[in-house]
C-alpha cells in the first residue's frame, strides 16, 4: 500500500464531497458515490470482496489501531484525517474512525422468478434498513423500493442495514407496473384480511410487499396480490411496525421452506 494521503484542512475537496454524502440521503444519486461509516459496514463490504475507492481513516487509528489501519489497507486509496474532522462526515454522537468511498452500485435487472421483497413508499430509514437484515437473514434474492420509498443507499439506512445491502439485489425507483413481470405472486399482510399468516399455504417463491407505515399497502398494489393475510396480534391490533411484521413474515416463508 502506497503511502496514506494527510488531510488537516475541512476545506479538503475530498471531505466536502464526504459531508454531502453524509448529510443529504440522496447524493448518492447526484454524485456517483457512497459513503460507508463505521468498522462494520468497512469489514461487510471486504468480506463480500466488492472494491473500495477510498478509506478516510483518523489520525488516531492509523497510529494505534492495527485492526483498523490493516482495513483501511483494502481501499484503493487511503486518507489519514484529523480525528476533529470525522464529525463532520457522521450522524453518529460518537463518530466512527474510519469510514470507505466507493462508486453507488448499480441496479440489477429484477429477477423475475426469485423470493422478493417489495418496499412501497416506506418512510423511515430504519425501518428499510431493519426490512433489508431481514430479507438477507431469510434468503430473499432482491428487494424492489418502489418510488417514493426513502434512499435505499442513505447512510441511515446504510447504518440500520448493518451490511445486508451487499447480499441482496437491490432496485430503487421502481414503477408499480414494473411488477407485472413479476413470475412469483404477491403476497401482503393486511388488518382486514380473513386468512391468518400461521395457517396459510405459502407460495414458494413469493414477492412479500410491505407498505408505508401509516397507510400501509396502496390499494391499487393489495388488489394485484395473490393473498392477502393477516399476523395474530392478541395483545392489540395495530401494535406491529412494518419491520416486525417483515420479519414475522420472512421467517415464516423461511420456514416453510425447510419443512
Amino acid at each position: 500500500m502506497s503511502e496514506p494521503a494527510r488531510i488537516h484542512s475541512r476545506a479538503n475537496p475530498l471531505l466536502a464531497r464526504l459531508r454531502r454524502l453524509a448529510q443529504e440521503p440522496a447524493a448518492y444519486r447526484r454524485l456517483g458515490a457512497v459513503w460507508l461509516e463505521g468498522d462494520h459496514l468497512c469489514a461487510a463490504l471486504r468480506a463480500r470482496g466488492r472494491p473500495a475507492l477510498q478509506a478516510v481513516i483518523a489520525e488516531s487509528a492509523w497510529d494505534h489501531d492495527e485492526r483498523l489501519r490493516e482495513l483501511a489497507g483494502w481501499a484503493t486509496r487511503v486518507a489519514v484525517i484529523a480525528d476533529p474532522l470525522f464529525k463532520d462526515l457522521s450522524g453518529l454522537e460518537s463518530p466512527p474512525r474510519i469510514g470507505f468511498l466507493l462508486d453507488a452500485p448499480q441496479a440489477p435487472a429484477v429477477d423475475t422468478a426469485v423470493a422478493t421483497v417489495v418496499l412501497d413508499r416506506l418512510q423511515d430509514p430504519g425501518n428499510v434498513g431493519s426490512i433489508l437484515r431481514s430479507a438477507a437473514a431469510f434468503g430473499v434474492r432482491q428487494v424492489l423500493a418502489l418510488k417514493g420509498t426513502a434512499a435505499l443507499w442513505s447512510p441511515k439506512v446504510l447504518r440500520a442495514g448493518m451490511g445486508a445491502h451487499f447480499a441482496l439485489g437491490l432496485v430503487e425507483a421502481v414503477d408499480e407496473a414494473a411488477l407485472e413481470a413479476l413470475q412469483v405472486p404477491l403476497v401482503a399482510t393486511s388488518s382486514h384480511a380473513g386468512a391468518e399468516l400461521r395457517h396459510a399455504e405459502l407460495p414458494r417463491p413469493c414477492a412479500w410487499v410491505f407498505g408505508h407505515e401509516g397507510q400501509g399497502v396502496a390499494p391499487a398494489l393489495l388488489a394485484r396480490c395473490a393473498l392477502q393475510l393477516r399476523i395474530p396480534q392478541p395483545g392489540g391490533e395495530e401494535s406491529l411496525n412494518v419491520a416486525a411484521a417483515a420479519a414475522i413474515c420472512l421467517y415464516e416463508s423461511a420456514s416453510r421452506q425447510g419443512s
